[in-house]
């Protein structure tokens, strides 16, 4: 056990300066982009990816994680069979990435989305025919060398992006950038580990295996798009596209603790948590609450900080074109606190083969937004819009919460505890921000 604990922290450290450093690289290279490109072409491209990222999360039937949960991931036959699903679901999500670009070119009114959906989209074909590496490493929690291949191959495909906005500001450096990031990221996975490569195969049982545990792993993941994406779907409608670019950024910086979270959850807390499953229950709550009540005291400090000043982030970093993020940020960030509270806990239900919760959380996640979004922006107009989107994930931690109370594994006495935490650094640093006349956070509202 002391060595799956050596793992899991090594593992955490890992994944923090993996993402710490892709963020800082992600951010640099957006402060130059944005200063090439105007912000539609943003807009534009969020809702080429919101498309192509629902394609994913619809057809997903859990192959990554079924290669981390199950006892015979390490096996050529289950991981081969798993590559083979991999391979022919990347060539059925571009096809359909071509099948919907007239619909959808039509209801956003842009006839570029008729020839960027199946351009960007050809990235799954590239996608289908990673390596199986990749979930290997993730299972054996080695962390380290998976970072830094992520980090390469990200950096090689900004570097695409900057020189080709430097000599032709179009949106044809985005797409070209993910391009050459998807075919580099696709060839270099089969490098990453001495295993024989992956070859077709078709193992009946691996097969059924897969299916048995992917089939909630595709609903809940459907209902994941529908929950994460529906603001973007839903805001490219009623927002303009510049106004869907600047909040696009704002929306990008307020998740990054959320991010950083959510490779936590799935690198770390998923395979170590499946490892023991098998405990006592009371042994395994007590273990779970302790190492998260690390993470939910960091974050909350975070999250803090970023409430009180994150305007400041956005009037230092962009130009007045993206002044409206300013008061954005804070209100988004301040809705990430009951995602922190679901997050840190549901890793159990996928280790326990019961996510249907997590399911049902989202899906009541997304009918919430379908109605109070235009009905925010009906009544408030852009800030009303912004405030449900920050409220939106309440339905998903009541689902959660109630999953592992009858697993016998929940935690709201720490919930509740770590919430006063956040309201009182939070409540201290805008105190502080107010007395110094700096004015608060959301004052760009009125400015």
């Amino acid at each position: 056990m002391a060595s799956l604990n050596k793992l899991a922290i090594r593992g955490t450290i890992w994944t923090f300066v993996g993402y710490g450093s892709s963020q800082v690289l992600r951010l640099a290279g957006n402060l130059v982009l944005t200063r090439l490109l105007v912000p539609e072409m943003f807009g534009l491209m969020a809702l080429v990816n919101t498309f192509i990222i629902g394609l994913n999360l619809f057809s997903d039937i859990g192959i990554g994680p079924s290669i981390i949960q199950n006892k015979r991931g390490d096996e050529p036959s289950f991981l081969n069979t798993a590559w083979t699903i991999q391979v022919i679901r990347g060539v059925g999500l571009w096809l359909c990435c071509c099948l919907i670009a007239l619909p959808v070119s039509r209801f956003y009114g842009d006839r570029q989305l008729i020839w960027l959906l199946p351009l960007v989209g050809f990235s799954t074909i590239i996608a289908g025919f990673n390596s199986t590496a990749l979930f290997t490493l993730n299972r054996k929690i080695d962390l380290g060398k998976l970072t830094r291949f992520e980090f390469i191959v990200q950096s090689i495909g900004l570097v695409v992006m900057i020189v080709w906005a430097w000599f032709n500001p179009t949106i044809w450096a985005l797409v070209m950038g993910n391009f050459v990031l998807s075919l580099v990221k696709m060839i270099w996975s089969h490098y990453l580990v001495a295993e024989p490569r992956n070859r077709f195969t078709w193992d009946p049982t691996a097969l059924q295996e897969i299916a048995r545990f992917g089939r909630w792993i595709f609903v809940s993941t459907a209902m994941t798009f529908l929950a994460t994406q529906a603001d973007r779907l839903i805001l490219g409608k009623i927002f303009s596209l510049t106004l869907l670019g600047v909040y696009t950024i704002a929306f990008t910086l307020a998740e990054l603790p959320r991010q950083v979270l959510s490779r936590v959850n799935g690198k770390v807390m998923f395979p170590v948590i499946s490892q023991q499953i098998d405990l006592p229950r009371a042994e395994l709550r007590s273990k779970i609450l302790k190492k998260r009540w690390l993470l939910l005291g960091a974050l909350a400090i975070a999250i803090a900080v970023m409430i009180s000043f994150g305007d400041w982030l956005i009037l230092f970093l962009y130009d007045e074109r993206y002044r409206a993020g300013a008061w954005m940020l804070p209100i988004l960030a301040a809705g990430l606190w009951l995602p922190t509270l679901a997050l840190t806990i549901d890793p159990v239900l996928y280790a326990l083969g019961k996510p249907q919760l997590v399911a049902i959380g989202n899906f009541a996640k997304f009918a919430y937004m379908l109605i109070f979004i235009p009905l925010g922006f009906h009544s408030f107009g852009v800030l009303g819009a912004v405030i449900v989107v920050a409220a939106n994930d309440l339905p998903y931690y009541l689902a959660v919460a109630y999953g592992v109370w009858q697993e016998k594994l929940s935690g709201f006495r720490q919930d509740l505890l770590s919430t006063l935490l956040l309201l009182g650094v939070a409540s201290l640093l805008i105190t502080i921000r107010w007395s110094l006349g700096l004015g608060l956070p959301i004052e760009a509202l009125w400015s």
